[in-house]
């Protein structure tokens, strides 16, 4: 059972959901910018950070209908529906950028789920997955989202999106801090620290796809200036691939 949209706005709207939304949000701009000319979905909970991609030409909020809808933005037209997430109401190829948060770990079938959103990827599309992490303490806690469903490893989220014809390209990690009211303040500097010293501790990883494996990335992508371990995303080698021995 998902958690309802009063539950998710109500943690978004707490200090522990801001500092979630402003990390997460930095590493999405560390990704894909302002989205300029992009059609982009956000499935599952993903409003938070929709409101970022202001160079984007349209932004569609999909919402599973175990979970509720609600009107998104609060200015202007509603750009929001309510959908079976096994069943998306856009054409194949419609989307450029398609971002999945609290979308995967709730659902009766993950695998389902993103089949459904890679068919509406275009084909020089990119998607980016959002889960909570199986070895951090976000996972263990209910009082946040992240706390509900299945959690996720990096090969576990890579197993995934190869099952649905994609190729990770790049991943990152994020909420190192404890899920505790007093250590909230602390949260970039447990981001520093954990980012070297505990990889294993994030609570939040994220993991970017596409229908195609890239051998690098081309200058001026922040992808291809993030060292090991930084705060961008960063580019994945493909296993066994004859790019790999270029």
């Amino acid at each position: 059972m998902r958690r309802s949209i009063e539950e998710l706005r109500t943690f978004y709207g707490e200090p522990a959901g801001a500092l979630a939304r402003r990390l997460l949000a930095r590493r999405l701009d560390d990704a894909w910018g302002e989205a300029g000319g992009c059609d982009v979905l956000g499935l599952g909970y993903a409003t938070p950070w929709l409101d970022a991609f202001v160079g984007a030409r349209r932004v569609v909020a999909a919402m599973p209908g175990g979970q509720g809808v609600e009107l998104w933005p609060s200015v202007g037209r509603n750009r929001t529906v309510l959908v079976d997430d096994r069943r998306l109401p856009f054409a194949a190829g419609t989307f450029d950028r398609i971002l999945l948060v609290h979308a995967l770990e709730e659902a009766d079938d993950a695998s389902a789920l993103l089949l459904e959103a890679v068919r509406t990827l275009s084909p020089a599309g990119r998607i980016i997955l959002i889960a909570a992490a199986r070895g951090g303490l976000w996972s263990r806690v209910e009082a946040t989202p992240f706390g509900y469903g299945r959690p996720f490893t990096r090969r576990q989220l890579e197993r995934l999106v190869r099952g649905a014809g994609l190729e990770p390209t790049a991943w990152s990690q994020t909420l190192y801090v404890p899920p505790w009211g007093p250590l909230l303040p602390l949260a970039d500097g447990f981001e520093q620290i954990g980012r070297r010293v505990m990889p294993g501790a994030a609570g939040v990883i994220l993991l970017e796809a596409t229908r195609q494996a890239y051998a690098r990335v081309h200058p001026g992508n922040a992808l291809a200036v993030a060292p090991a371990l930084a705060a961008a995303l960063r580019p994945q080698p493909i296993p066994g691939s004859r790019r790999e021995s270029r």
